[in-house]
């Protein structure tokens, strides 16, 4: 059963029929889903939730999947809150410091939700080819889950994308393209062969339902901290699906009386070599133009130009959060240090959280008495790793006292 009543163009307001494919909407924004909230919140109770245990389909009732037998699982988890206590120790913190490690769901990272949820709408519609860009983890989602499905699927990605990311996509099912280009000319080849080729559409904010997906990372964190919220959210932001999706579920909880009306601060996290949200947030514009020569090493935030601009940006501004960047060797220096001294492997991407929390806690922007979750956007294993140098050579005599 599905509770949704229409699609809401994100930008005008203007209503779209539900139940058949959609992409961008007429203004070329993306669309929102729309549910009937006060029959969803009677036919759910926080009781009977908590009994469930099948990863995020747990929250089948605020998910767009009108048949069960839809819906492509590959074995996904509640993703574990990880406390940070040697860095709270080591800062001096009175609140919490905690990661919602998104590394654990299948593919290893959070495009397990909002490409579940893509690619059991594509199966609901009856599509049979589905293409996208990705700077790597998006498509291996995307190439898993629709494999699971039994979908075809076109995957571009950026020349230097990890050979991991690459290799995972093809052995996944997906036919696989390197692009001399950034995920932004990736999303341009794709948008041309919807004719052309005849794919359906499934880049970031450019469908309706990865954004659903994405919000059951709100619904879920709010359960485990007993339906309550966290004081701030720093979040990874490349096309900022996920901060869009959170904020989506929050409203959606309230609306049916399960969380009141305080809402954490939403801080977008962004590199400094590719920040096109913190300057548009900055200079107080509710869009922002292409980043020209995008670059840093954290691929996932490596996005020039969003299509959800704007929602990013509101939901930053209405919740009195902020967009902060961060310089590269802030990023790798803070995965390095969390690494060694909590034996907890951050991906790029999520590093950048944390020293983007660092560096609020120094400016004042969050206060040491905070609860603030960070969010790990996927496995640091995706991503290379220094080399390590160190041999011993079993045929010589050891020397030993070099240990």
């Amino acid at each position: 059963m599905s509770f949704v009543t229409h699609l809401e163009c994100s930008y005008t307001g203007e209503h779209y029929e539900a139940g058949r494919p959609h992409g961008l909407s007429a203004a070329g924004r993306p669309l929102l889903v729309r549910y009937d909230l006060e029959a969803l919140g009677s036919n759910i109770s926080k009781e009977a939730l908590a009994q469930r245990t099948d990863g995020f389909w747990r929250y089948h009732e605020f998910l767009p999947v009108k048949d069960p037998q839809n819906r492509i699982s590959l074995g996904e988890v509640v993703t574990p809150l990880h406390r940070l206590r040697g860095a709270e120790a080591k800062l001096g913190i009175a609140g919490e410091v905690i990661v919602k490690d998104e590394g654990r769901l299948p593919t290893g990272s959070f495009k397990a939700r909002g490409l579940a949820l893509a690619v059991s709408m594509a199966k609901e519609f009856g599509l049979s080819h589905l293409a996208i860009p990705t700077n790597g983890n998006a498509g291996a989602a995307m190439a898993a889950y629709a494999s699971a499905a039994g979908i075809k699927t076109t995957i571009f990605c950026p020349d230097d994308t990890p050979a991991v990311n690459v290799e995972e996509i093809a052995l996944q099912g997906a036919d696989v393209y390197r692009v001399n280009g950034l995920i932004n000319d990736c999303g341009k080849i794709v948008g041309e062969g919807k004719e052309k080729a005849g794919w359906f559409d499934v880049s970031t904010l450019k469908e309706p339902y990865r954004i659903e997906g994405k919000k059951t990372m709100g619904l879920e964190l709010a359960e485990q901290l007993g339906w309550t919220l966290p004081d701030a959210i720093f979040y990874p932001t490349g096309g900022g699906t996920g901060l869009i999706g959170m904020w989506k579920a929050f409203d959606e909880l309230e609306a049916i009386g399960w969380i009141g009306s305080e809402r954490p601060k939403m801080i977008a996290v962004q590199a400094a070599g590719c920040a096109p949200i913190v300057k548009a947030f900055e200079v107080g514009e509710e869009h922002a133009p292409l980043w020209e020569d995008a670059w840093t090493a954290a691929a996932g935030i490596r996005v020039p130009v969003a299509v959800g601009d704007f929602l990013i940006l509101r939901a930053v501004r209405q919740s009195g959060g902020f967009a902060i960047a961060i310089e590269e060797d802030e990023i790798f220096a803070a995965r390095d240090r969390i690494a060694r001294d909590e034996g907890f492997l951050l991906c790029p991407e999520g590093a950048a959280t944390y020293a983007a929390y660092e560096q609020s806690l120094k400016d004042g922007r969050v206060a040491k008495t905070d609860r603030v979750v960070l969010f790990n956007c996927a496995t640091g294993l995706k991503y290379p790793m220094p080399p390590v140098e160190k041999f011993i050579d079993r045929n010589a005599p050891v020397d030993y006292g070099q240990f």
